[in-house]
């Protein structure tokens, strides 16, 4: 797949990004450059490999699921802009 000036302009509008002329070609050549390596990361046998999250093999440390604060809402709500019943009052941000 290579990427040709028409799809740099193009995916630089859908980002929302103001390209000058003069900077479409090397991006066109990054881009390109970027999906060969893409490509050639495709070719790299895997098989039997075990998927990882981190090149450093961790364990999550576990600890029991119990309350540690008593149950006050007041004490919470104390520096709240607003609230009610106990609950953050926010501003409406969907009509």
């Amino acid at each position: 797949m290579s990427v040709d000036k028409d799809t740099v302009r193009r995916i630089a509008r859908l980002a929302r990004l103001k390209i000058e002329e003069e900077r479409v070609e090397p991006m066109m050549q990054e881009l390109n450059g970027i999906l060969a390596w893409v490509e050639q990361l495709k070719e790299v046998d895997v098989e039997g490999v075990a998927p990882m999250t981190s090149v450093v093999e961790q364990r999550l440390k576990m600890r029991e699921d119990v309350v540690t604060e008593p149950n006050n809402a007041e004490a919470l709500m104390t520096n709240a802009p607003g609230g009610e019943d106990h609950f953050f009052v926010v501003p409406k941000v969907v009509e």
